[in-house]
């Protein structure tokens, strides 16, 4: 088996990478309401306040997740300055190097061939590309598993030079794992590797075990991940609380929330507030062959692979190969299985990505009638693809489309608690703001259908890697349609060019959240006591920015001006509460208004936007047909 080096593989897989993931922050839509500019909006109070070490928004604490990922925004921000493509530039270099990563693994294990072969997969899945559009720290733990795991391999091995180097590597991939994702950074790569060596029998080796140097690992793992949790703890009394009740109104520090209730409550089910939803299990397995198209129509010809490592082979490569598919095997095998009895999102199982990627790259690399069939599958596939957005491409062309595309979609919100949830406003109509995406997507499977028909073997992977390249772009134009739909903003920009007033947002933070990035301010949350923030509504100190409707009419109907950002569909609620005349609209998108108390002159001599324009009338019609 060759093993050597091949520079120009490596550098076609960052070049494809790089086209992808560096595009992202060049030409980027705005940061998304929701965890998109939460995410960034607490990297930034970090920065502004100097405390690294409590989440906080709109001064409330916040304790969910652990902090690695707000800090790694934060250094950019100080590099680049506070921007939206700052934010995600730790993103999308942490996928670049995953990619690499990937490719390396398996050019130790297996050769450059199989190698290319996994770094494309890596590059190009869907999977990847989906879930590094939101800023989450799911790559960069990814990124960690799967340098564990190598890592891991490399310190067994006997031929290995350094295994105490790489016992180290070990050890501080799972204390960067502890600060990235909490106990599944150590969780999954312990669990795998304890499956493998219980499997080839090499659990209970002190040889083992000497090689992995656990104890000085245990310490290497604390230095790095123990300081932040036990400054949280102290910083967010009180310290030792051992309930497993999780309801409102009860505030127990940061111990018992990011342990009991954010880990061990939610694996349950039992977790409060229940802001979140769980994929079924049936569908969380299936969407795979999503997660990895193209490559997943390869899935099969993995079932011929042998996973029994050579112990006794002649050929450490071999042996090598042998064990990183048995451990891979195990890698993405309790990934999944964690999963299928826990709540789960679509994007949960990124980290068994990589374990994938090297048994696809394995087996493509072997090639085989599975392969062959495979990319006819492919071929099939991508030209029912292709066909599909021509015909809706054809469809629309001729259906007006107005304004933004908030207007054409319908609303499920209950479906929203899903990353995907999004995905079910979708009309024939909506298709018509989208016809450019389209047209492109639709040549780019029509062009890889033809490719891979064509060719086979390596021409045809290359054939289909340039597709997803293509479809990508198509991807990235379709999110700056949803733009506006998806993120706030434009009203952000229009409370900026309006006089100043206290800035109160509806409900839920999460629902405007970009709206607090944008204009860099902080704001009163009506009735906004609510999932993410409810827990740190109640904690000591919280500052005094939740108001309920009451307290929204007495302020609204003050001479001060006021402005409220909040969903067209709300309008007739606060139509109710201060009356029809002290709502004046200062601007709408996506579906969102921003309203005043007192009306605003607009540009170019134009009378002030009252509750009792025409436009605004409108606007009143469509919240209430859409009720």
């Amino acid at each position: 088996m060759d093993t050597g080096k091949n520079w120009n593989l490596y550098l076609i897989v960052l070049l494809v990478a790089g086209a992808i993931y560096v595009g992202c922050i060049i030409s980027p839509p705005s940061l998304m309401d929701d965890v998109d500019a939460v995410q960034a909006q607490i990297a930034r109070n970090m920065l502004t306040s100097g405390d690294w070490v409590t989440a906080r928004l709109d001064g409330v604490v916040y304790l969910e997740k652990a902090p690695l990922v707000y800090w790694a925004i934060a250094v950019s921000y100080m590099m680049f300055g506070v921007h939206d493509w700052a934010a995600r530039i730790p993103i999308a270099l942490s996928a670049i190097a995953l990619c690499w990563l990937t490719m390396a693994f398996g050019a130790w294990a297996f050769g450059k061939r199989a190698a290319f072969y996994a770094g494309l997969c890596m590059a190009t899945c869907i999977g990847l590309f989906l879930f590094t559009r939101v800023l989450i720290p799911d790559v960069m733990l990814t990124f960690t598993v799967a340098l564990a795991m190598w890592a891991f391999l490399r310190a067994l091995d006997e031929e290995e030079p350094h295994p105490r180097f790489w016992a180290l590597v070990l050890a501080v991939n799972l204390g960067v794992g502890l600060l990235l994702k909490s106990l599944i950074g150590v969780l999954f790569p312990l669990a795998a590797g304890a499956i493998y060596l219980g499997i080839t029998r090499q659990l209970f080796s002190a040889a083992t075990w000497r090689r992995l140097h656990p104890f000085s690992g245990l310490l290497i793992i604390a230095l790095i991940a123990a300081p932040w949790h036990i400054l949280a703890t102290l910083r967010n009394p009180p310290y030792f609380v051992f309930t497993l009740h999780s309801g409102p109104g009860e505030y127990h520090g940061f111990l018992w929330f990011f342990f009991i209730n954010e880990q061990l409550l939610r694996f349950l089910n039992l977790r409060y507030p229940r802001d979140y939803n769980t994929v079924p299990r049936l569908y969380f397995w299936l969407l795979h062959l999503v997660w990895l198209f193209p490559w997943s129509v390869y899935l099969p010809a993995v079932a011929k692979l042998s996973f029994k490592p050579s112990f006794n082979s002649n050929s450490n490569s071999e042996d090598r190969a042998g064990r990183t598919r048995l451990l891979a095997l195990c890698w993405a095998g309790f990934v999944l299985i964690f999963f299928t009895f826990s709540t789960t999102q679509e994007y949960y199982s990124m980290p068994c990505y990589p374990a994938l990627a090297l048994l696809l790259g394995s087996a493509m690399a072997m090639q085989g009638d599975w392969i062959r069939r495979g990319t006819r599958v492919l071929s099939v596939i991508a030209a029912c693809i292709g066909l599909v957005t021509l015909t809706l491409f054809i469809l629309t062309r001729h259906i007006p489309a107005p304004g933004d595309i908030s207007q054409a979609l319908s609303h499920h919100p209950g479906a929203y608690t899903l990353s995907l949830g999004h995905m079910q406003d979708l009309t024939l109509g909506s298709f018509a703001y989208l016809r450019t995406p389209l047209l492109v997507a639709a040549i780019a499977f029509c062009l890889g259908a033809f490719a891979t028909w064509k060719w086979t073997g390596q021409p045809a992977f290359l054939a289909g890697a340039l597709m997803m390249i293509l479809f990508f772009h198509a991807a990235r134009l379709a999110m700056a349609v949803f733009d506006p739909y998806l993120s706030s903003r434009p009203l952000a920009e229009a409370i900026l060019k309006s006089p100043q007033g206290t800035l109160i947002v509806d409900h839920h933070y999460y629902t405007f959240s970009s709206v607090f990035f944008y204009t860099d301010s902080t704001a009163l949350l009506r009735n906004g006591r609510f999932n993410n923030l409810e827990y740190g509504a109640y904690a000591p100190g919280v500052p005094d920015v939740f108001i309920d409707d009451s307290q929204f009419t007495n302020l609204w109907l003050k001479p001060e001006r006021s402005y409220i950002v909040a969903s067209q569909n709300v309008i007739p609620r606060l139509e109710s509460l201060v009356g029809a005349e002290h709502l004046n609209l200062v601007a709408a998108s996506g579906g969102k208004v921003v309203l005043t108390n007192h009306p605003v002159a607009v540009s170019r001599g134009e009378p002030p936007n009252s509750i009792g324009a025409e436009k605004t009338v409108a606007l009143l019609s469509e919240a209430q047909s859409v009720q």
